[in-house]
């Protein structure tokens, strides 16, 4: 069921609504536009949304214009600070803004975005970005292969170490949130990595070669299991992890959502289910349980590539299971509920 609708000011590419409380009506979105010609630039925007389900209405509340933006992460509940807003751009810095409640000048409640610190990172562009469950470190992945291990101590941002750590474009660098010691890392040069950050340089713990037929665009671990980690690919399949052995997955066969898997989300409060982009193919609900994976619904209301998809958190609105979703080229963030009935 839709709720409401806008068009962007660029190429729209993630949705993250905020997890924390008393925000959780906020929902980020990103854009990522490159402009050719004798001077090519890369230009993006933080857009700021007051989302309510049960009013449709999609209120947007403040704009910042940045570099072209790949991904943006809110820090974790839980962590020392928060809420922030971490982005990893295009001209190869990470920057953190703080959501700050206001009044405006007429004395209506509102909120902002204000940088607190920026890290240039590299030459190369930042296309992925993860906190640690403190928010104490973020990880990033860089365009030449490298990731980057970026501390954030009383609001500095800092490089604490970097290596390469693939061939090709690094589009996935997620931290395991039961035991942060560990980052997995996606390429395009389809190896799916895990990184021991207790050695320097950074030890390979494992690595699976022979899995992805395509580049890995994400990978996200299951909050309520320690060992079921997710990865999306290029060749349309979504793959179920036991990270006690990455030899193959769990589910042998995997199962193909008909497009590239670019980003996958757990629900917040429903074990096993995820919301997924799936790039030419839209969008999919997807229960995994054990070795098992189902689409329970799709939604293709988008003209356009399915890059950024988020729930809402919180019991806001007629239901929990409030969802955006942004595609890249047709600029378009929709806010949707699936028309079937969520398995608990």
């Amino acid at each position: 069921m839709d709720i409401a609708h806008c068009h962007l000011d660029g190429n729209a590419d993630a949705v993250e609504f905020c997890p924390h409380e008393s925000f959780h009506n906020i929902l980020a979105a990103c854009t990522y536009t490159l402009q050719e010609g004798d001077q090519p630039s890369r230009t993006g925007s933080i857009s700021l949304f007051d989302v309510d389900a049960d009013s449709s209405r999609l209120s947007l509340i403040h704009r910042v214009q940045t570099a072209g933006i790949f991904d943006i992460k809110w820090s974790p509940v839980g962590g020392t600070a928060g809420p922030l807003l971490a982005q990893a751009d295009a001209d190869g810095y990470v920057r953190v803004h703080k959501l700050e409640s206001c009044l405006d000048e007429s004395e209506v409640p509102g909120n902002n975005l204000l940088e607190v610190s920026a890290e240039h990172v590299s030459s190369s562009m930042c296309l992925c970005i993860d906190w640690n469950p403190s928010a104490t470190s973020l990880a990033v992945g860089l365009s030449d292969g490298s990731v980057s291990i970026i501390s954030f101590l009383e609001s500095q941002l800092s490089i604490s170490r970097d290596w390469k750590a693939h061939d090709f474009e690094l589009w996935a660098a997620s931290f395991d949130i039961h035991q942060p010691q560990l980052v997995y890392t996606g390429s395009d040069d389809c190896k799916f990595s895990c990184w021991d950050l207790r050695d320097d340089p950074s030890n390979l713990a494992f690595q699976n070669r022979k899995v992805h037929t395509m580049g890995i665009c994400c990978i996200t671990k299951s909050p309520s299991d320690p060992y079921t980690l997710l990865t999306g690919s290029y060749d349309e399949h979504l793959r179920v992890w036991d990270v006690r052995s990455i030899a193959k997955p769990v589910h042998e066969t995997s199962i193909s959502l008909g497009g590239g898997v670019w980003r996958i989300k757990y629900h917040p409060s429903v074990v096993d289910l995820v919301l997924t982009a799936c790039m030419h193919n839209g969008f999919a609900v997807v229960k995994v349980k054990d070795d098992k994976a189902e689409v329970i619904e799709t939604y293709n209301k988008h003209g356009s590539l399915a890059y950024g998809a988020d729930w809402q958190r919180g019991c806001l609105g007629r239901k929990n299971n409030v969802i955006a979703t942004c595609s890249f080229y047709d600029r378009l963030l929709r806010v949707w509920m699936p028309e079937g009935d969520i398995p608990e």
